[in-house]
């Protein structure tokens, strides 16, 4: 592909504003996150303390993002946007205020933490359906790989700047810092011109099913995406909790200690640059490549669970952190291409909730495995693990494949029992975006053939399902 085309979602206006503000937002999220571990680390001097703040904002994804998913499928995104970007301004503004007066203390940091992540819970589905109007079908992978690439890069400017300015005049400037770039986020907001981008909606129908079941059943019908999102589930939690993997190799075999540890943190963020440059570079993000990431990643854990030394084993980090870009790219681009678009914020929805579950999951398993086992082994063993679930989904996904070579029917419910039961299979295997194409097969017949939307251009005579 193109070098031009790596960055192809910023042809779009839209585009280019939100992006913009968004590394300004993930610039100062950093910032406070860094302030908020160095604050409770200082008042404690407790690491456990430290990893319980981080919980509290991880906690509310669970319970609340399907909520979320529901508020994103059902009313306009803009207006729950700038609400959301005024609570994080107030609740960082608060953190502000506790770092500079110690009013509250500890308890009302972590109630902070609390309120944030149930923000930024019930926002993420919202978000992420938002952002896939500001660019076409085309382009959305991309547009997702270089919101990828603004995250990382963001987080690594984040986090550098703030470790400078908490050395030099402590937290209270970090959360004073992030309360200013939701300021840009909004200003973003009122930018967008709705209905730049032909073709794509801009709000959600709030006519279309509603609730948390409905989204629960429409994910029960859609066998491909729930594969993705269980190999998703157990890359994330066998294989990408690294803050673990790292910290336990560095502080064991390796015996890099703390030194160690942050070369390693930063050849690692430096591989999520390099793997949201590549998903750029891909012209389509497919199951395949996913399959392809996931033995890539699981594949190289393996291996790094026997590097003998602390360079060797930076050389591994570096791909498989570029690999779980991948993974995550691709995820979040079916996620977005292959659903219906009334249920969209509720996929997106699942998929946050997947993340976080991994997480809660894989970390205390890995470290556990850590303590006894032994970080080589846990890593070998993990990695082998996720290489057998990586293969099974694989076949999964290939069965899936063949099955969706069947018809789509979009003619009348059959009355014949064989030929209705043809019908019912037709429409679970369809593929998302799906048309029947009617075209001539012969003297005195028809043949029926399913094509997605993007193609309707060269179809000859169609019929929408």
């Amino acid at each position: 592909m193109a070098t031009g085309a790596t960055f192809a979602a910023l042809r779009h206006r839209n585009y280019r504003i939100w992006a913009l503000a968004g590394f300004v937002s993930v610039i100062g999220t950093w910032m406070q996150v860094l302030g908020v571990n160095w604050y409770v680390l200082k008042e404690t001097g407790s690491a456990t303390s430290m990893g319980f703040a981080v919980l509290l904002q991880a906690a509310p994804t669970l319970l609340l993002s399907v909520w979320g998913g529901v508020l994103a499928d059902r009313l306009p995104a803009r207006p729950l946007l700038i609400t959301a970007q005024a609570a994080h301004a107030a609740l960082a503004a608060g953190l502000g205020a506790v770092a500079l007066t110690g009013f509250g203390g500890l308890p009302l940091i972590f109630a902070i933490s609390l309120a944030t992540g149930a923000v930024s819970a019930i926002e993420g589905p919202v978000m992420g359906r938002w952002a896939s109007t500001l660019v076409d079908r085309e382009t959305l992978g991309n547009a997702l790989a270089l919101g990828s690439l603004s995250n990382s890069a963001g987080r690594i400017l984040g986090m550098s700047l703030g470790a400078v300015v908490v050395a030099a005049v402590g937290p209270a400037l970090l959360f004073g810092i992030n309360a200013a770039s939701f300021a840009a986020v909004v200003v973003a907001l009122f930018a967008v011109r709705p209905g730049a981008v032909a073709g794509v909606a801009v709000t959600a129908a709030s006519a279309t099913r509603s609730g948390v079941r409905a989204g629960f059943a429409y994910l029960r019908g859609q066998p491909v995406l729930l594969l993705a999102l269980a190999l998703s589930f157990v890359l994330g939690s066998l294989g990408r909790n690294y803050q673990v993997t790292m910290a336990a190799m560095s502080d064991g075999p390796l015996n890099a200690g703390a030194s160690g540890y942050g070369v390693l943190s930063t050849v690692f963020a430096v591989g999520t640059v390099v793997g949201a440059l590549v998903a750029a570079r891909r012209r389509s993000l497919g199951y395949g490549t996913l399959v392809v990431a996931g033995l890539l990643a699981s594949g190289l854990q393996i291996v790094a669970g026997l590097a003998p030394g602390t360079v060797s084993f930076a050389a591994v980090i570096l791909p498989i952190a570029a690999a779980a870009v991948v993974i995550d790219t691709t995820v979040g681009t079916r996620a977005q291409l292959d659903t219906d678009a009334a249920m969209r914020g509720r996929v997106l929805a699942a998929l946050a909730v997947t993340g976080s579950v991994s997480a809660a999951v894989g970390a205390p398993l890995l470290g556990w495995l850590a303590e006894y086992a032994g970080p080589r082994q846990t890593l070998v063993l993990a990695g082998t693990a996720a290489t057998i679930a990586t293969v099974a989904a694989a076949v999964a996904l290939d069965r899936q494949h063949a099955r969706t070579a069947t018809l789509a029917l979009v003619t009348p419910r059959p009355r014949h029992p064989v030929r209705r039961v043809a019908f019912r299979a037709a429409r679970i295997v369809r593929p998302a975006g799906a048309v029947c194409v009617i075209a001539p097969a012969g003297p005195g017949r028809i043949r029926l053939g399913a094509v997605r939307l993007p193609e309707l251009a060269t179809a000859g005579s169609v019929a929408r399902s």
